[in-house]
């Protein structure tokens, strides 16, 4: 659409490479305030579970309110996208999502979370985005491929992609959505400027698709229609950084890149930069576990709690959503397994 309207003067790729990267300082900047997280809303031994759901819950419902409406308006059009798919590769999404769960928990944040402490001054988390990165590119074109053909051979075929295909079904579920968030933000009375910024993190994903899948999407050169996630992303983020005279800057990269910078000039301005290390040997190999678990099971469930969570799930995806609700149930047995009594713990 833009590029018709508009001579920029640039390819398409670095269009979105500009656009992802805007798109990351937006979500750098308010995940680096709220602390934006979905293992703080599940994990048992997290003391602000409720108020970190309550934000969350409001960044899915916007991003499903947001989807629904841009897409009735014609600005976004994934209809062959891999989350629109009818043949569901349920083994590969439920073990992917139980493992990266279950691996958020081991190293104390979701992705998202992992990728804004990085930045300002976290070593732990930028260790776990290393490893986290380079099993999810084993994953994906690597020595752990075979692992990921197998497991998504095992499908089922759906009657219907998506529930917005049923009648009244994209209503329904965004109406559910809000009143699902409302509640808790009723019950927990989280901050209200998180709130406002939780609203601003689930326009990120489809002011995503709307950029890759119309704005700039070039009919004459199409690239990959995607938006705001990190698997994929940190993956060709590492094979960029080492590979760049072979392998082009994307809008991934872009959107890896303008969370990086967000984050630290937030935390910056704030005063929150703060080092961190590891503490032990015991919690080395337990954060590189879980990073391990997180580039397994991110590849396999499709994406991570931004990925699959707020962008697949903004479309009512059906293999979005099955991924969503496996990482939660992957999270919760693993923070009530390594904390039986829900001690609580800061985050």
């Amino acid at each position: 659409m833009l590029l018709e309207t508009y001579d920029w003067g640039l390819e398409a790729r670095t269009l979105q490479l500009l656009f992802g990267l805007g798109l990351g300082l937006v979500f750098g900047v308010a995940a680096q305030i709220s602390r934006f997280c979905l293992r703080r809303a599940v994990a048992v031994d997290s003391e602000d579970r409720g108020a970190a759901g309550a934000v969350w819950l409001t960044a899915f419902a916007t991003a499903i309110l947001g989807f629904q409406l841009a897409s009735a308006y014609g600005f976004v059009a994934i209809e062959d996208h891999r989350f629109l798919a009818t043949d569901l590769a349920v083994l590969a999404i439920v073990v992917g999502g139980i493992a990266f769960g279950a691996g958020m928990v081991l190293t104390r944040g979701c992705v998202s979370r992992l990728t804004v402490l990085s930045a300002t001054g976290n070593m732990r988390a930028a260790t776990v985005l290393i490893i986290f990165a380079i099993t999810a590119h084993a994953m994906l074109k690597g020595v752990l491929s075979p692992v990921r053909t197998a497991l998504g051979s095992v499908t089922i075929d759906l009657p219907f992609a998506s529930f917005a295909e049923l009648s009244g079904g994209a209503a329904l579920s965004g109406a559910i959505a809000v009143v699902a968030a409302a509640w808790l933000i009723q019950r927990f009375r989280p901050s209200w400027h998180h709130v406002a910024l939780g609203v601003v993190i689930g326009l990120v994903p489809v002011l995503g698709w709307a950029t890759t899948s119309v704005l700039l999407f070039d009919e004459f050169d199409p690239l990959a229609v995607q938006s705001a996630a990190f698997t994929l992303p940190w993956s060709d983020t590492l094979f960029w950084v080492i590979a760049s005279t072979a392998v082009p800057a994307g809008f991934g990269t872009g959107f890896i890149g303008g969370i990086l910078f967000g984050s630290f000039a937030s935390a910056a301005l704030r005063g929150e930069l703060q080092t961190a290390s590891f503490e032990s040997a015991a919690q080395t190999g337990r954060y590189a576990l879980g990073a391990v678990l997180m580039g397994f099971g991110g590849v396999l469930a499709g994406g991570c709690t931004v990925g699959a969570g707020l962008s697949g799930s903004a479309s009512l995806s059906i293999a979005a959503l099955v991924a969503l609700v496996s990482i939660i149930a992957g999270a919760w047995a693993t923070s009530r397994a390594l904390s039986p009594n829900a001690v609580a713990v800061p985050a």
